[in-house]
């Protein structure tokens, strides 16, 4: 009784779209696995951490015969893997087992029942439909998502705030230190509509989404949001709290702006972080008409200094930031140019593309 049929490396590609939010070890044994569910020749797949839910459909070949179980899903994954990519796998459930077969070689695994599986509630009613390429929601992501926070207490800082408004898409993230903020154009109007998407949910989304064209549809209710692509159905709990008004962040009227290379400034911090201080990571920025000067030190008294020309004839200023902090920043632009606007060395630095209003990078000085 064989009731699916496919090769390796299909079966493995659907799973591991699903897979990647699976712990192997909760307090509910049933999360550790993936529920199946076979009806005709599609097949469903679902995971869920009681916080976030993903569940693909593909269409794979088999016999009739339908059936719904859930397997541990890093032990398929790991028994797939080890098959050859083009070899024909099946799977046939029995009883309390499942039982999958490619070539020479056979596996017998332990099942749990698939009514047991705690399916996430769906919010009742959701917001109304809006999309953007998956290509340019996987853009956004990577342009904010580094300035999360990461365990801080502060808990609606460890995420990303999508805000949706008429024709744009907003997506803001900080730590408390930096601030970064980008945006895109939606193809409708939508009211205004404010979500926290937690940072699990945005590293899954990271690694699910593609540089395609696609579009992936995105809808919000008051604690959940629900993203729909290629097949897939990805709904999250928010995050609750209110985010900082991140307006009052950016600064607007900086008077000393510097238009340089993004690679040899990106270049010169990285030399120059190799001697900061381990726990600071604190380097110096001297700007002065026609040179920018980069240097560090540490515990060890050693230094490191870096000069740069640069095209500047405003104010001489002395600043410090945290370099990983720009780096970071710098390293997530994809740009030639990056545009530095500084008022003094008490204030936060704005780092901008030049020519392009959709991103926006705030960073806080740290004394030195």
């Amino acid at each position: 009784m064989i009731v699916l049929k496919a090769t390796q490396d299909k079966f493995l590609g659907v799973l591991q779209s699903v897979a990647g939010i699976v712990e192997r070890r909760h307090t509910l044994p049933i999360l550790a696995n993936v529920l199946i569910r076979k009806t005709g020749p599609l097949l469903q797949l679902t995971t869920s951490d009681l916080e976030i839910q993903i569940r693909t459909t593909a269409e794979l070949g088999g016999d009739e015969g339908d059936f719904t179980t859930t397997v541990g899903a890093r032990k398929l994954i790991d028994v797939l893997r080890s098959m050859p990519s083009d070899q024909t796998v099946s799977l046939e459930s029995s009883q309390n087992k499942l039982i999958l077969k490619g070539g020479k070689s056979r596996f017998t695994l332990q099942t749990l029942p698939a009514e047991d599986f705690p399916l996430v509630q769906e919010a009742a009613s959701f917001g109304p439909v809006f999309s953007v390429p998956q290509k340019v929601l996987k853009e956004l992501l990577n342009q904010v998502s580094f300035a999360m926070a990461v365990h801080d207490i502060r808990y609606y800082l460890n995420g990303i705030l999508f805000v949706a408004e008429d024709k744009q898409l907003s997506l803001v993230a900080t730590d408390g230190h930096r601030l970064a903020f980008t945006s895109a154009t939606l193809d409708v109007e939508v009211p205004k509509q404010e979500v926290i998407l937690p940072r699990k949910t945005v590293l899954e989304m990271q690694r699910l989404l593609n540089d395609k064209e696609g579009a992936i549809e995105m809808q919000f209710a008051g604690n959940q949001a629900k993203f729909s692509f290629e097949g897939m159905e990805f709904v999250t709990k928010l995050v609750e709290g209110k985010f900082p008004d991140y307006n009052r962040v950016i600064p607007k009227n900086h008077k000393n702006i510097i238009t340089l290379g993004r690679a040899p400034l990106l270049a010169s911090l990285q030399r120059t972080a190799i001697l900061t201080s381990e726990k600071f990571k604190g380097v110096r920025l001297n700007i002065e008409p026609g040179t920018l000067r980069v240097a560090s030190n540490n515990a060890e008294q050693e230094e490191a200094v870096d000069e740069l020309d640069i095209d500047y004839g405003g104010d001489s200023i002395e600043i410090g930031f945290n370099v990983t902090y720009l780096i970071d920043a710098l390293s997530n632009m994809n740009q030639d140019m990056v545009k530095i606007e500084l008022a003094d060395s008490n204030s936060s630095a704005l780092l901008t593309i030049p020519d392009n209003a959709t991103f926006k990078y705030v960073v806080m000085p740290m004394r030195i």
